[in-house]
Parts: C-alpha cells; sequence; structure tokens
C-alpha cells in the first residue's frame, strides 16, 4: 500500500508496516509518537526516521524531518485508523466486552457458542488469541494496537469469520482497538479497579464506556447485563445514539433470568426469552458465571444468533482456565479450585459461587498484586474475612514492592487470617488442613504461569501447584 493511499499526500512511497517502538521501525514504517505515563515516544521521532519512518504520526507541535509529518491532536486515535486501514480486512463479525469482571470468561464463552453454531470463530483477551485449533498468549488483556490488529487480519485470513475480544479501559482510553469495526458491545459489570492509572471511578467509568458511545458501529447492538447498578448509563448511551438494545439478568426484557438452583457440579437456569421459558443445566457454577453465559449468549443473539439453539448451547460450554477451574482433589476429597479474582467485588463473587458447594469450611488463599491499585488491597481482605471460614494471606506478584508490606496492607481488613508468605507452602497449607467436607479456593493468579518478583518471572502456576500439593 502506498502513503498516498492512506492520507493526502504527495508522497508516493510504499507502506511496509506500523510501529508504536521505535526500535521496531524498519523502511517504510508508519511510526507513532506518542505521550505515554513512562516513556515518551516523541522523544524518539528522530530514531525512527533514522530507522526508515516513511511517515510519523505526531501532535501538530512535535517537530518532524526527513519524514511525512501527520498531525493530529489524537494522534493514537489518528494512527489506529490509518493502522486498521492498512492492515484490513478483519473477520465479517467482531464483537466486544467491557466492564470490571468477566471479561474473559465472556469473550470464550461466545467463542464457543459461535463454534456450536458453526461459525469459525475466534477470542482475543487475557488468555490470548484463542481459536478451536491453539492458543496464543499475548500478554495483555488488550494489545497494543499494531499487535491487536494485525493478529484480527491475520485470523481474517486463516478464516476466522467471527471474533470476540476483550475491551479494557487501558486499551478504550489508548484506541488500542479504534478502527475495527464492532457490530455488537457487551457490559458485564463495574467496581474498583485499576485506579493506580484511572484516578478516580469516574475516570475508569468513562474509559469504558467508550466502547458504546464511540466504538461500537452506529448500527451496532449493546448487550448489557442489567443487574448492575451501572448499567443505566449504558443503556442510555445505547437509546442516545440509537443501537439496538439486548438487555440480560433477572431483569432483563430480551433474556431474564428467572430461576437460578445450584447443583453439584453446575446450575440449573430459568430463562424467559420472546415469551417462552427454557430451562439449561448450565455446566459451571457461581451466580457469576451464569452471568457472563447470558450475556455471552447475548453477544451471539445480537449478531444472528438463534435464540432457542443459542441457549440450549449454554449446557455444553466448557469452563475456562483460571476461572473457577477445579483444579485438583485433595487426598482428603476436598476440592481445590482456582480463580483469577483480584478486585475486592470478584473475590466476594467467586467466595459466593462456592459456598452453597461447601458442606464444611470454605478455605481461601489469596494475596495482591504490587505497584497497582493499593486501595483495593484492604476492601479484598475484608471480602475474604466476610465470606470465607478459613482465610491465608499469601503473595501475589509483588512486583519491585515489599512482600511483606502488601501482606500487611490486606491482613487490615482480614485480622484472623493466618501469614504464609510463600504462595506454594500457603497453597500446601490449605490443602493440608481440608477436610472431605470442605472447599478450597485460592485467588488472584488464575490462568497465569508466572509469579512477578522485581524484574523477575519465576515460574508459578496456581492449577499446577494445587495439583502437586494434592498429590
Amino acid at each position: 500500500m502506498r502513503l498516498g493511499q492512506l492520507i493526502e499526500t504527495g508522497d508516493e512511497g510504499v507502506v511496509t508496516g506500523f510501529a508504536i517502538d521505535h526500535r521496531k521501525v524498519a523502511p517504510g514504517t508508519v511510526f507513532g509518537a506518542f505521550p505515554g505515563m513512562r516513556v515518551n515516544g516523541e522523544d524518539f521521532v528522530e530514531a525512527a526516521v533514522a530507522a526508515g519512518a516513511i511517515a510519523v504520526v505526531a501532535r501538530p507541535q512535535v517537530r518532524v524531518e526527513g519524514a511525512v509529518h501527520v498531525a493530529a491532536d489524537n494522534p493514537r486515535a489518528c494512527f489506529a485508523d490509518l493502522a486498521a486501514r492498512f492492515f484490513a480486512p478483519f473477520p465479517s463479525v467482531t464483537t466486544a466486552v467491557t466492564g470490571t469482571n468477566g471479561k474473559t470468561s465472556t469473550v470464550e464463552m461466545t467463542r464457543q457458542l459461535w463454534r456450536m453454531a458453526g461459525h469459525h470463530a475466534a477470542s482475543i483477551g487475557t488468555l490470548g488469541v484463542t481459536t478451536a485449533d491453539e492458543r496464543v498468549s499475548t500478554g495483555l488483556t488488550t494489545p497494543d494496537v499494531v499487535t491487536f490488529l494485525s493478529n484480527v487480519a491475520g485470523l481474517a485470513r486463516e478464516g476466522v469469520t467471527h471474533l470476540a475480544f476483550e475491551a479494557s479501559s487501558h486499551g478504550l482510553s489508548q484506541y488500542r482497538t479504534q478502527g475495527l469495526p464492532v457490530r455488537a458491545a457487551a457490559f458485564t459489570n463495574l467496581s474498583r479497579d485499576h485506579l493506580d492509572y484511572h484516578k478516580d471511578m469516574a475516570e475508569y467509568f468513562t474509559a469504558k464506556l467508550r466502547l458504546f458511545s464511540e466504538v461500537l458501529d452506529p448500527d451496532g447492538t449493546a448487550v448489557v447485563w442489567v443487574d448492575d447498578p451501572h448499567s443505566e448509563r449504558v443503556i442510555d448511551l445505547a437509546r442516545m445514539r440509537g443501537n439496538r438494545l439486548i438487555t440480560v439478568g433477572e431483569h432483563g426484557d430480551t433474556l431474564r433470568l428467572m430461576k437460578r438452583e445450584p447443583s453439584l457440579l453446575g446450575q440449573t437456569l430459568t430463562i424467559e426469552a420472546e415469551g417462552a421459558r427454557h430451562v439449561v443445566k448450565l455446566p459451571l457454577i457461581g451466580a457469576y458465571q451464569a452471568a457472563n453465559a447470558l450475556v455471552a449468549a447475548g453477544l451471539v443473539i445480537a449478531t444472528g444468533g438463534e435464540v432457542a439453539a443459542t441457549l440450549s448451547g449454554l449446557a455444553r460450554l466448557q469452563p475456562v482456565r483460571g476461572r473457577l477451574e477445579r483444579a485438583a482433589i485433595a487426598a482428603s476429597g476436598a476440592p481445590v479450585y482456582v480463580d483469577y479474582a483480584h478486585t475486592p467485588d470478584a473475590l466476594e463473587a467467586a467466595i459466593a459461587a462456592l459456598k452453597p458447594h461447601a458442606e464444611g469450611r470454605l478455605i481461601v488463599v489469596f494475596g495482591a498484586g504490587g505497584d497497582r491499585d493499593t486501595g483495593k488491597r484492604e476492601p479484598m481482605g475484608e471480602a475474604a474475612a466476610r465470606g470465607a471460614d478459613l482465610v491465608i494471606v499469601t503473595d501475589d506478584n509483588p512486583r519491585t514492592e515489599d512482600a511483606a508490606a502488601i501482606r500487611r496492607e490486606v491482613l487490615k481488613g482480614a485480622p484472623g487470617a493466618t501469614e504464609i508468605g510463600d504462595r506454594r507452602e500457603a497453597i500446601r497449607a490449605a490443602i493440608g488442613q481440608a477436610g472431605p467436607a470442605d472447599i478450597v479456593l485460592i485467588a488472584g493468579k488464575g490462568h497465569e504461569q508466572g509469579q512477578i518478583v522485581g524484574d523477575l518471572v519465576l515460574p508459578f502456576d496456581d492449577v499446577t501447584v494445587a495439583r502437586e500439593c494434592a498429590a
């Protein structure tokens, strides 16, 4: 593609790619120079041009010599739009999910339901790029815009027609998914998270609302879990833009959850849709798993899925990695679950999901991450203390912070908890104490394959460690 096909310029040079890291610039690359939290890309314009950048997208006041200066007041959005035109075409049906909790499960469940309907489907998010054949980790919920758009275009070349992706608040505020047509967008819930990046909850919510105010196609569909108190803002936005609206939940108009009955390894859902009642045996435990499944069904219906067939497919959903995943059975017979819950609300939801299944005690092992929102640590301790019978506070990913100091902040909310810093030893202690009627929950890291200590990523998988300790 020639540069003149992307922007109005007399330069007919050939565009070979896009980059936001000057070290990845090659001859013909369009370079995006943006101010960031830690690094200012504008400081590397000269290096990018020296490496062969054909154009630089930057603010008007930035000095660019030796390459075309694409000046924009919002260079991130401009860069993303140009990159989308370069990487297109994309899968014909794309959907996005935002919210504090449930994004990963919802996009993966959406992918599974599409696959059951015969579509070649994929999902992108915290678990990586997932198709029916393989999973490739990206390491971020929403990768940078170049990685994201090139991945999506690659999926289209492989025949993927339906894509569901996670839209994080970081990704939305940094325009990482800009330019990709979004046929349906879903909202799961909102609670405290990422206040190390966003200055307050209002800014955090505003970032998520961008999915509905700017990213969703003007004639697209908004799928909303209406039982969350913040859902009204999303519904108002959808109505204001004239989007089609699908609401799900106990108060939903499209998919109304009439009854939820827990069973040993799942739950039975009674759902009212299109004037008929559907009884579904969902093979996943917990109220929030039912919520995620219904939002996923809403996305499938929004993109052409038949209601009865979609709801029937819920009975065949497979567990999502690290999301209330039953990892092992202790020698005593106690089941051991691993969950990614790393916010107060998510931890409370995971505990609430398992509590009805514990005839004896619910034992919870968790910690809090370093270099992240410090204000959620004590509330996480409070959530664990309220719902669990035995709490063990351990290390999560301390990163560059003092691990003992993090644990002390968590313990303020759970003063009666046991403190075991070494995560493996904490898991071993929990499983060793579990009786035949107890349940163990290991929360915080879920699918993660490493523990970040300082600047090192040490191999650590909660599921693997649980199985080793149980054996």
